[in-house]
Parts: structure tokens; sequence; C-alpha cells
């Protein structure tokens, strides 16, 4: 990126933008929003609280052609291996054409269809005959996060005939004790999803479950009637103990943080059914060949992705804000903390060699009006500068009276964050001076529907690829994960034989003291 010829001339603009304040561009050019959002059906982009003026995004868009980004989303979109630390494609779009999918494709939404119907139509039934209640998904990371931020968002589009649908993911198993404190053994499924099937976190939890029925049924045999399994690999299911006709599969060209287009959305196809579940695939494919085919001057994940380079490496800016006006995006924040960092947090470069800019910022976030009353102080009046998207719905079907109400006054409230982060306020009693200036998107969508959360959803993940691409790394491996696992296992292996030899001071005393405190009790 710092070898081309737009880097040093996006250089030279930001000493200019820098000192510019948001509130001056808009008053030497009160139309300013003309020029600086776009549209596509269900969704307006607006970039005019950013610090950016045309020339910037012209030299954007040269830094886009530089890094040769057309050529990447060809071969994103070709199913090339361009995760190639793992010689693997990362072809999550292939799994959203619904009208052409691959046979293979094809042949697992079929099966996954199938089992979605047994359960929706009261034919797949427990040990005692009763059929399932209550399903709770075992996962970890994608295999968690996807469906669990799903399926709250989509709440009210559940099917009534749906069984409840629970999520357990941490390690330590308080969530799936305090589950299954309140559940009926014979009328509960299991969902285990996991890409390798050799996560210690999500296998341990599925032995706990394995157990707890054992503890109910009347004989091991039937216990296999309460496990559904989802997977790259049907050995390592079959060893474990799920039949055949209950595995679902994926492939290694799906990453973990994308696989909710795979068969890891098997619980959110069984709370909406697959027409639901496949209008959400539609809305992410509507996204998929907007990014395709659209002029990257018009092109809204291509243009969201520049504007947090620029940002991220000329206006110095180390944190994003994710902030939703909508209850429902409860998880939403958390799935991208995931999918953003997990993909850019990286520090070298495609051939190996290090990075010599600032990569992924920071993110996190929360939805608005809870955020308002949290961190917002820190946004309104602290040191740190703070780049921010706002995401808002304009319809609302409320049951309620007062739901236009709610909804106006929702609105109203993002809309006016934004316009107080931007245009600030002076006061001579600075504890009352809000200096402004912070830049924002803001994402507006007509609704909260599988089809506009697909379109959501998908623009992140292109915006991450974007991203990528200029910053010339590889979105799709996420090697830092593994070497906490890697030591967790010695570890374990440490605290089963009481051992500390080879430890550093820190982690044997640490363990000392936790053995000691558990002999006192």
């Amino acid at each position: 990126m710092i070898e081309t010829q737009a880097y040093s001339n996006l250089q030279r603009l930001s000493e200019t933008m820098q000192t510019q304040h948001l509130k001056e561009l808009f008053a030497q050019d009160p139309n300013r929003f003309d020029a600086f959002h776009l549209r596509m059906d269900g969704m307006l982009f607006d970039f005019s609280k950013q610090k950016v003026s045309t020339e910037v995004v012209d030299e954007l868009l040269n830094l886009a052609d530089e890094q040769q980004l057309e050529s990447w989303i060809k071969r994103l979109f070709d199913g090339d291996r361009i995760n190639h630390t793992e010689s693997r494609a990362a072809w999550h779009t292939a799994l959203r054409d619904v009208s052409e999918p691959r046979p293979e494709v094809a042949q697992q939404w079929r099966k996954l269809e199938s089992l979605v119907n047994q359960i929706h139509q009261k034919q797949f039934r427990g040990y005692s005959g009763k059929p399932i209640t209550d399903i709770i998904n075992i996962g970890v990371g994608g295999s968690d996060l996807g469906p669990l931020m799903v399926t709250h968002a989509l709440e009210q589009d559940r099917l009534a005939c749906a069984p409840e649908v629970h999520f357990v993911s941490t390690l330590d198993a308080r969530q799936l004790h305090t589950l299954l404190r309140h559940l009926d053994p014979a009328t509960t499924l299991f969902v285990i999803a996991s890409k390798s099937f050799t996560t210690i976190d999500t296998l341990s939890l599925a032995e706990t479950a394995k157990e707890w029925l054992l503890q109910h049924a009347p004989n091991p045999q039937v216990v296999v009637n309460h496990f559904v399994g989802i997977s790259t690999n049907p050995t390592k299911m079959t060893e474990w103990g799920i039949i055949p006709s209950q595995q679902l599969l994926f492939w290694d060209w799906v990453g973990g943080r994308f696989s909710l287009w795979s068969t890891i959305g098997f619980s959110i196809a069984v709370r909406l059914g697959m027409t639901g579940y496949n209008e959400m695939l539609a809305g992410a494919h509507a996204m998929d060949q907007h990014f395709k085919n659209t002029p990257f001057k018009q092109n809204i994940p291509v243009l969201l992705g520049l504007i947090g380079v620029w940002n991220t490496n000329f206006l110095n800016l180390s944190a994003q804000a994710i902030l939703p006006y909508d209850s429902r995006l409860k998880y939403f924040a958390s799935y991208l903390e995931q999918l953003e960092m997990e993909s850019n947090g990286k520090s070298t470069r495609r051939d190996g060699s290090p990075v010599e800019y600032r990569t992924c910022p920071i993110l996190w976030g929360e939805v608005g009006p809870n955020a308002q009353h949290a961190f917002y102080q820190l946004l309104h009046q602290g040191t740190e500068r703070v780049m921010s998207d706002f995401i808002l719905f304009s319809q609302w079907n409320s049951p309620s009276k007062r739901g236009s109400f709610h909804q106006n006054l929702n609105i109203a409230n993002c809309l006016a964050q934004s316009r107080a982060m931007m245009i600030g306020e002076s006061s001579e009693d600075r504890h009352k001076h809000y200096p402004g200036d912070q830049v924002s998107n803001t994402l507006l969508l007509k609704q909260l529907d599988a089809h506009h959360l697909g379109m959501l959803i998908a623009l992140y993940e292109h915006k991450v690829f974007v991203q990528s691409v200029i910053w010339d790394i590889n979105a799709f491996d996420q090697w830092g994960v593994e070497l906490g696992k890697k030591l967790a296992l010695n570890i374990l292996g440490h605290i089963e034989e009481k051992s500390v030899e080879g430890l550093d001071s820190s982690t044997a005393n640490l363990l000392k003291t936790i053995w000691k405190q558990h002999h006192e009790n």
C-alpha cells in the first residue's frame, strides 16, 4: 500500500483534512449529503459525516485500483485459493446463490431441509417418543455467534411450530448446566457445531450433554437420537457417536466466521423455516451482486472499506464503534468484533514481510440507546477520536399503539447522536463543552427482516475483504487463535499432573494458589 502513488497523495490530503472540523465542511457545502451517499435497493449509505472530499474519495479509488481490488474480487467469487497460508478458497459467497447452488451444496441443503421439516412436523423424536421441544446449539466462535446473532435479531419471524433454540459456548459449562436444570432430556436435541470436530471447548460441552442424557435415557443406544452434528469432518462425527443421517456437512473453503451461510445455520433454519433462511441467503446474494458488479464509485462495500482505511491509516483513528439503533441487533457488534478483528487483526503481509502501517482498528459496540448511557460520554467528551457506524431501520411493525412514537423516538436519538458527534457544542464551561468532529457513517435500511439482515452481514464481510486487499494481508486465516489453544492443552497437562515444572513463575504461582485454595475448601 505505502508504495503506491495514491498513498502519497492521500498522505498529503490528510494533512489538510485533519485540521478541518466536520461542521466547517457542512458550512462550506450545505448540500454535502448529495455528493457523499450511496443507495441500493433497501439500503442507504451516508458517509457525508466523514472527513472526506471529492478529491479524497477519488484518491481512495485510485488506491483500490493500484492494489488491484477488481482482480481480487474476481478471484474471491471464482473460488481461487486466496487463503494462501491454508491453501484454501474463501468461497462463502457460493453458498448464497440458491438459484444455482453447487451440487455438493444443494445436497446438504436438501438434507438440512429434511431435518428441519421433521422437527417442525413433530416427526423428529427423542428416546421417549415425544417430539423435540428444545434445541441447544453447542459451538464456539463462528459456530455460535452467527446463529445466535441472527436468531435473536429475527425472533419476531420465528415460526410457531419451531422449538426453542438455545446457545452454549462457554467452556466452563455454567451456561449448559443452567439450561439443563430447566429442560426435559426426553425432548432436547443437541446440535454439535464444529468445523474440525476436534475443538476441545465444543467437544467437552458435548460430552457433558451426553452424560446428562445417559443419566435419564432407558439405555445408551437411544442417546444418538438427541444429537445432530455439523462439521467438515464426517469421520470424527461418526467416531464421536453421531449417526450419518444426522450429520450435516460443509467444506474447508468456508471459514468459521463466515459459516452461518452453510449448514452451521441449521438453528437459524429451524427458527425461520427454509423460506426465511433462503430469504436471508437472497439478501446476502443481492449484496454479493452489488459488490461484484457495481462500479467502485457507487459500490457500498468498497466505499465503506476504503473510508475505514482512510480513517485508520491517514487520520490515525484506532477505534471503531458499531451502534445499531434496534434492540434486536443486541449481538451484532459482538459478531462484527470476530468478523473484523479475527480477519484483519494481522501484522504480516501476504509475502510474509511485516506490515509498516496500522491494520484493523479495535472494534466494539452496543445497541445505541444502551450505549448512550454507557460509553457515549467518551465519544462526546473523551480524548479518543473514534469512527462510528450508526445502523438504523426506517420501518418497524409494532404490536403496540405507541409503536410509532417509540420508533420516532428511536430515529430521533440515532440522528441526534450522529449530528452531535459531528457539530459538537461550544460552552465557556469546559465541563459542558462538546468538541464534536467525530466521524461517522449512517447505514439506513428499510426494515429488519431476513433479507435486509442478510444484506447487512454480507456488506460487512465485503468491507473486511476490501480492507484486507488494501492492507495486503490474508483475511481468511487466524493463526493467532492457535497458540492459546496449544498452550491451554499444555497447562491442562500440568494441572492433571499437579506439576509446575517448566512453567514461568507467574503461571506456576497462580496454579499453586489455585491448588491451595481448592485444598482449603
